[in-house]
């Protein structure tokens, strides 16, 4: 819809889309400026008071306004940010986003918007759960222009593009396309671009969660993640440098990385503000500890139940006694004790969140132990796999391994060696036929297809980072 010429009928349209007299937050602003007049419409709360206290006087101050809306941002309106608007719908945007609509007598069919807006926002603290040793301190937050700000810091190349979109018919979600142009693929940055376009749907309520949905579609299958997310600057500019592509979202602090093979999150930031050896040592031990953490304890139990093929060097990780309860019912019963905790942890006021956390853990594990419900050495095997979970940062694989390992100790529990060779196949299958977002890309690259420095690269902390 289009603004009219007479400036009573863009006032009571206004009026009527945006009804400021039942809404106390909306503000509209009349200003009499000489035989002129204006009305501002803002949103009290994301707009720059002093900002708007000193545009507003210096407007009253004026004799009389001009006869086209561009000549009054020409010669009045001493701000960075402003430009005209003849379309509703941008308008309506703009007030919505947190930016000031002004309509004048003199300015025919057309608006003026400034982008005067400013939105509560934290800190830009390390992220609590993507830690450095050593490296920078800085995190993204959940307002879209600091976070490609942060970005802009690290990479001061003119071919660096931060392509705006606007998603959800509701919400209207800023969303923000990020890539360098000759060195992303420029097939894939526009696939991308045009699946975003393509997105309909009517908010972005969960902001990047929403958003990934949006874009991978019905796979509820296959757990295993298909984005990878980082609350990093530098490890987003750097995945920028390899020729990847981000999407930020507005409202939330964590970037989408595509494309992300499985890979891709067996290495962290902390690796490369390392010497290459240590780098590498770590990235080595993180590989190791993660296959430890799917394939651990259903081997212990496949040893268990076949006690004859255990050598007699290994013989001390067969238990004397299997306790009162089942062995497998014993290991998932620690499985969603677990998770019960962590769920606990999570409601747990932060004073008393590691307090209570570990001493839960110590009372059960111990008086389970002694009533006979669970044995020393499902509590010691466990144990290991949960905090081995966090050696990578991403909480989607976490749980992806988690559920894997759950379903090979159950086929093992059923059928043995035999369900302990189908249970691994099928985990080999659901890792080998979990797409990536373009469902092109393997999602075990580089290993399939191969490309050997690509490999390299992932398994070895290398000089060029």
């Amino acid at each position: 819809m289009k603004f009219s010429n007479i400036y009573a009928e863009n006032i009571r349209l206004l009026d009527g889309l945006l009804v400021p007299d039942e809404s106390f937050d909306i503000i509209k602003r009349r200003l009499v400026i000489g035989a002129n007049e204006l009305t501002l419409y803002y949103i009290d709360g994301f707009v720059k008071d002093e900002t708007m206290q000193k545009l507003m006087q210096h407007f009253i101050s004026l004799k009389k306004l001009p006869q086209r809306a561009q000549d009054f941002i020409d010669e009045n309106i001493p701000y960075v940010e402003v430009e005209t608007a003849a379309d509703t719908d941008k308008v309506m945007l703009m007030i919505l986003s947190g930016g000031v609509a002004m309509l004048g007598d003199c300015f025919g069919n057309e608006a003026v918007l400034i982008d005067a807006r400013t939105y509560p926002v934290r800190g830009v603290a390390e992220p609590e759960s993507d830690r450095v040793m050593r490296g920078s301190r800085d995190g993204f937050v959940e307002t879209l222009i600091f976070n490609t700000a942060l970005i802009r810091r690290r990479i001061r190349d003119p071919n660096l593009r931060v392509v705006y979109k606007n998603i959800g018919k509701t919400s209207k979600t800023d969303i923000a396309l990020v890539y360098i142009d000759g060195t992303a693929d420029a097939a894939y940055v526009k696939w991308v671009s045009d699946k975003l376009d393509s997105i309909k749907t009517d908010s972005l309520s969960m902001g990047h969660e929403s958003l990934a949905e949006s874009l991978i579609g019905k796979r509820w299958y296959n757990p295993f993640p298909k984005i990878r997310y980082t609350e990093r600057p530098d490890t987003a500019a750097s995945q920028l440098i390899e020729g990847n592509v981000l999407i930020l979202c507005d409202t939330s602090p964590d970037a989408m990385i595509l494309p992300t093979s499985i890979f891709d999150f067996l290495q962290e930031t902390s690796d490369y503000y390392f010497t290459p050896f240590t780098g590498t040592y770590l990235r080595i031990v993180r590989h190791i500890i993660f296959w430890l953490t799917l394939f651990l304890v259903p081997l212990w139990y496949l040893l268990v139940m076949h006690p004859q093929y255990v050598p007699q060097w290994l013989s001390f990780v067969i238990p004397d006694d299997h306790g009162k309860l089942p062995l497998v019912a014993q290991i998932f019963l620690v499985e969603f004790v677990i998770d019960g905790l962590k769920l606990a942890s999570m409601n747990t006021p932060s004073m008393l969140t590691n307090s209570l956390s570990v001493v839960g853990g110590l009372i059960l594990g111990d008086f389970a132990v002694d009533v006979g419900w669970l044995i020393p050495e499902v509590i010691l095997y466990m144990a290991f796999v949960a905090i081995s979970n966090f050696t990578q940062a991403s909480y989607e694989l976490g749980y992806a391994v988690k559920f894997m390992r759950m379903l090979l100790l159950a086929v093992t529990a059923l059928f043995g060696a035999l369900g302990f060779g189908i249970g691994l196949f099928g985990i080999i299958i659901l890792i080998a036929t979990n797409s990536t977002v373009n469902r092109r890309r393997s999602y075990l690259y580089p290993l399939i297809p191969f490309n050997g420095k690509a490999l390299a690269r992932l398994m070895f902390r290398t000089k060029k980072s």
